[in-house]
C-alpha cells in the first residue's frame, strides 16, 4: 500500500491527538534477567533457560548493561533519571509469556519526562515524553497461512526492551512518522539498538483520538498494536482517524479498543477491548532488589554520550558549510556521516566531499543494500578522488568511471585513472591545437559567440571535450576559446 501523505483532518474543524508507545530492543550480549544470548535468527527455542522459561525456583538477575543503556537514552532525551527505581510484575496470560507475567516497571520508571525535537517544513516541533522504562520482551507466536496449528518461539522472551511513551503531542500521521524516525536515529547514534523494524527490534503502538480543533480535552482513544514500519504507522493512522471522524459525523461513539492494522486491506480491525492498568495487577517484583543511582554515576554516564543527530546537523551546516540537503542526508545515516567525516579529515573540502558521498557512494549503497563501510571504497580513497578532480588530474565527468573502477579493491586513484586512460589533458600545446581545430570546423557557432551568444561557447567546449574523448581540462578549454575569439571574460 502506498505511503500516506495526507492529513485526514485538514480543512475540518477536528484535529487528531496522537501518542506513541515505542518498544526498542537493546543490543546487549545477553538477555535482561538471565545469561542467555541475545541474538536474532537462531534456531527456535534454542536461546532459552529456566529463568526466561519461568521455571519454578529460577531467579532473575538484572543486566547492568541494559540499565546503562536506558540511562543513556534518558539523558539524550533530557529525561529526569530516577535516583531510586524498581521492577514490577505485569500479570497477564498469553502463549508467548511462559511465566504468565512480564517483569516491567510501573510506578517508578527509570526515566521521566524529556522530549524529542522533530523538524519538518522549516519548523521544529518538540514532542514531550511521559516516561522511559525497562522491561523484558515476550516470545513470538508464529501463525503460518493454511496451517491448523501455531507455534511459539521463546528465543525473544527475556530480551531487554526499552519502552518509550510519548505525550499525545502529535497531530498528523506524518508528524508521528517523523517523531519515530528521529527517535530511531537517536538510538542508532547512542549505539544501544540496531532498530531493525523488519526483525522486530523496533516496534510501535499508536494511540489516537479526535477532538474539536483547539480543544484541550482528551477524547476516547483507540490503540493500534505492533506496527513495524514507518509506512504502516502513517497509513494506519490515516485510516483510523478517518474511521473515527465517520463515527463522529454519524453520531456514534468511539469505543476504547485495541486494534490491529491490515496493510494489505488498508484497514484496522478489533483485537480486544482496551485494558486499563489495573487489569494487569501490577505489584513489585519480589525477586529483584530496587536500583539506586548516585550523582557521580549519572555524571559518568552523561560523559559517554556521543554527539547527537541535531547537534551534528548544526555543526555540518555551521562549521563545515554544508547545504541543508546534504547535511540532512548525511546525518540520517550514522555510517554515512561517519564515512563523510573520515573523508573530510583526509581532504578538507567538505562540500565537494559531501557531493560525492551523497550522490555516488549513497547510490552504490542503495543499489547493493550495503552500509557505507561495506560499499567497497575507503573514506581516504574517496577523498583522494575528489582531490584528483580539483587538481585537474581527471575531469568531473569521467571521475564516476574512476569511482566505479576503485570499488571492491585497493586500487588508488592514479592507478585507476591510468588503467582507464582518463588522465586529464592539461598540456597547453595539445589543448590549443584541439581548440583551433574545433573553431575552424564550426564557423557558425564561432560567429554566434562573437555576437554575444554565450550558449554557443558551451557548444564549442563540448566539441573539444568530444574530440579529446572527455580528457581535456574544461576550464582551460573555456579560457582558450575566449582568448582565441577575443571574448575573454565576457
Amino acid at each position: 500500500m502506498a505511503k500516506a501523505k495526507t492529513d485526514p483532518t485538514d480543512g475540518t474543524p477536528l484535529e487528531a491527538v496522537i501518542g506513541l508507545e515505542v518498544h526498542c530492543q537493546l543490543k546487549t550480549r545477553t538477555k535482561m534477567f538471565c545469561s542467555c544470548e541475545n541474538r536474532f535468527g537462531a534456531e527456535p527455542n534454542s536461546l532459552v533457560c529456566p529463568v526466561c522459561l519461568g521455571h519454578p525456583g529460577s531467579l532473575p538477575v538484572v543486566n547492568r548493561k541494559a540499565v546503562e543503556y536506558a540511562i543513556k537514552v534518558g539523558l539524550a532525551c533530557g529525561c529526569e533519571i530516577a535516583r531510586f527505581t524498581k521492577f514490577d510484575r505485569k500479570n497477564y496470560y498469553y502463549p508467548d509469556l511462559p511465566k504468565n507475567y512480564q517483569i516491567s516497571q510501573y510506578d517508578l520508571p527509570i526515566c521521566k519526562g524529556g522530549s524529542v525535537d522533530v523538524a519538518g517544513e522549516g519548523t521544529s516541533h518538540r514532542i514531550g515524553l511521559v516516561r522511559i522504562h525497562l522491561e523484558e520482551d515476550a516470545g513470538k507466536n508464529i501463525h503460518a497461512d493454511g496451517a491448523a496449528e501455531s507455534w511459539v518461539d521463546l528465543n525473544r522472551a527475556g530480551v531487554p526492551l526499552l519502552e518509550i511513551v510519548s505525550q499525545p503531542d502529535m497531530r498528523t500521521p506524518e508528524e508521528a512518522g517523523a517523531y519515530l524516525r528521529m527517535l530511531r536515529l537517536i538510538m542508532l547514534y547512542l549505539d544501544v539498538s540496531d532498530c531493525n523494524m523488519e526483525e522486530g527490534s523496533l516496534r510501535c503502538d499508536v494511540n489516537v483520538s479526535i477532538r474539536p480543533r483547539g480543544s484541550t480535552r482528551l477524547e476516547t482513544r483507540t490503540e493500534i498494536k505492533n506496527l513495524n514500519s514507518f509506512t504502516n504507522i502513517e497509513n494506519a493512522l490515516v485510516h483510523e482517524i478517518r474511521r473515527q471522524m465517520k463515527l463522529r459525523e454519524s453520531g456514534q461513539p468511539v469505543i476504547q479498543q485495541t486494534l490491529l492494522f491490515d496493510p494489505q486491506r488498508g484497514e484496522t480491525r478489533v483485537l480486544r477491548g482496551k485494558e486499563e492498568a489495573h487489569d494487569y495487577r501490577y505489584f513489585p517484583e519480589p525477586d529483584l532488589a530496587p536500583l539506586t543511582f548516585t550523582e557521580e554515576s549519572l555524571a559518568a554516564a552523561g560523559a559517554t554520550l556521543p554527539e547527537l543527530p541535531a547537534a551534528r546537523l548544526r555543526r555540518f551546516q555551521s562549521d563545515l558549510g554544508l547545504g541543508a540537503y546534504h547535511a540532512d542526508v548525511l546525518v540520517r545515516d550514522v555510517g554515512l556521516a561517519n564515512f563523510f567525516e573520515e573523508a573530510v579529515a583526509k581532504y578538507a573540502k567538505p562540500q565537494a566531499v559531501a557531493n560525492w558521498v551523497v550522490n555516488a557512494l549513497l547510490e552504490e549503497m542503495n543499489a547493493r543494500g550495503l552500509g557505507a563501510q561495506e560499499a567497497g571504497i575507503s573514506p581516504g580513497r574517496l577523498a583522494d578522488l575528489v582531490r584528483a578532480i580539483d587538481e585537474g588530474k581527471v575531469s568531473n565527468q569521467k571521475a564516476r568511471d574512476v569511482f566505479k573502477a576503485m570499488l571492491g579493491n585497493e586500487k588508488d586513484v592514479a592507478a585507476a585513472i591510468r588503467e582507464l586512460g582518463l588522465e586529464q589533458i592539461s598540456d597547453d600545446g595539445i589543448l590549443r591545437g584541439a581548440v583551433r581545430d574545433v573553431l575552424r570546423a564550426h564557423p557558425g557557432p564561432v560567429d554566434d559567440v562573437r555576437k554575444g551568444k554565450k550558449n554557443s561557447v558551451n557548444f564549442l567546449v563540448g566539441q573539444v571535450m568530444r574530440s579529446t574523448k572527455g580528457q581535456a581540462n574544461p576550464g582551460m578549454v573555456l579560457k582558450m576559446i575566449e582568448e582565441e575569439l577575443g571574448v575573454a571574460g565576457s
